[in-house]
């Protein structure tokens, strides 16, 4: 059986919004950037194509894309059951994910 303490309870959420904070400011950076490095390399792509230096397959781009999206949303298909593995975990991740979600949104 999974015994809670108020303090643990508040130290775990606190700890996980934290840590969830510091991860989201993160990974909104980072999605800017890649975000920019790919859009440049893609102008540069359409660019040396209409200067006749190179040859770009855009429906194989478009593929490859989607292909990508559809691997990673396969990926949270398996679902485990264990409650109690949950409910021992529940306040680091709702911490986690208000942190995460509040600086993402912020950043």
């Amino acid at each position: 059986m999974v015994e809670f303490s108020l303090p643990q309870i508040g130290l775990e959420l606190g700890g996980g919004a934290l840590i969830g904070a510091v991860i989201g400011f993160a990974a909104k950076k980072l999605a800017k950037l890649i975000a920019i490095i790919i859009g440049l390399e893609l102008a540069l792509f359409k660019f040396l194509e209409t200067r006749g230096i190179l040859s770009v397959n855009w429906d194989a781009i478009g593929g490859a894309a989607g292909n990508a999206t559809a691997a990673a949303g396969d990926g949270g298909s398996q679902v485990n059951g264990y409650l109690m593995s949950l409910l021992a975990t529940l306040p680091l991740g709702a911490g986690f994910t208000g942190g995460f979600l509040l600086a993402f949104k912020k950043a």
